[in-house]
């Protein structure tokens, strides 16, 4: 079978996988900020209260149909749902075509999964919950030995990189962030942000744990020391207000960065050590 044989044969199921995984997500998204179960109760409207029917809970389809409205109290659903379910199976499918179907494709598609959620929450609450890293952590060590008995792996690494990466990762964002708080008298980096790099670093391994703090540092500060903070500081001197800096939801650029250096990393060391000692 042809490479886009199997792409059109594989890539519905992906597809519907990960708009299903994009659900859940959502879920995740809304409670674990809370400390809520993402099991009980089942999905209710936040207007009226009154349990959201299967039918009226298909991923994508249901909120089109409905016009973005509770079907019971005609309350606005946000477009938050369908876009994480949509780019979630954007993400299942693009690792069916990045790695094919395989054990690995499936990897990298739950780990990006969590990492879409790891954002979205940072981004909204300046929170990154443990229900994301910490399962993550464990299904990339899980990942790790799983990989080795089938022998597929990369582009991840194996366990004992994996378990070394972890500690590294947590390890340079602690140290990070403890230079942070020194410099700025104040917490610079929250506990989340080292349990989400102990999760990407048993993915990537030690060297590119290393390489995703620097990625997610330089995509920060080109955002907020380029973009953000002008234009803040713009509108304040123009409405004779004291600027206050934003805080940098640091787990919004580790996320793009993780999976930049788990599928780019070796690369882009190689290109720059080819660069430097020729």
């Amino acid at each position: 079978m042809s490479s886009a044989a199997w792409f059109a044969a594989y890539a519905p199921l992906f597809a519907v996988l990960g708009a299903i995984f994009g659900s859940f997500l959502n879920v995740c998204i809304a409670r674990w900020p809370k400390d809520e179960s993402v099991v009980r109760p089942r999905s209710r409207c936040p207007g009226c209260g009154g349990a959201i029917a299967w039918y009226d809970n298909v991923p994508v389809i249901s909120w089109l149909v409905l016009r973005a409205k509770c079907r019971t109290c005609g309350q606005p659903i946000s477009w938050q749902y369908p876009l994480v379910e949509a780019i979630t199976a954007l993400i299942w499918v693009s690792a069916l075509w990045l790695l094919g179907p395989s054990v690995v494709a499936v990897r990298l598609a739950l780990v990006a999964t969590i990492l879409l959620g790891v954002a979205v929450t940072d981004a909204q609450s300046y929170l990154i919950p443990d229900g994301f890293t910490v399962s993550g952590l464990a299904i990339a060590l899980i990942g790790a030995l799983v990989g080795a008995v089938l022998g597929e792996q990369l582009p991840f690494v194996g366990p004992w990189d994996a378990v070394l990466g972890a500690c590294v990762g947590a390890g340079a964002i602690t140290i990070m962030g403890w230079l942070g708080e020194v410099a700025l008298k104040k917490e610079a980096m929250g506990y989340g942000d080292a349990t989400l790099m102990a999760f990407v670093g048993a993915l990537v391994g030690p060297v590119r744990a290393l390489l995703t703090v620097f990625v997610g540092a330089a995509l920060a500060a080109v955002l907020f020391v380029a973009i953000v903070y002008p234009i803040g500081w713009i509108r304040a001197r123009r409405a004779g207000a004291e600027f206050t800096p934003p805080l940098v939801p640091f787990g919004v650029f580790l996320a793009p960065a993780a999976i930049v250096t788990l599928l780019f990393g070796n690369a882009l060391l190689n290109w720059y050590l080819s660069r430097v000692f020729g």
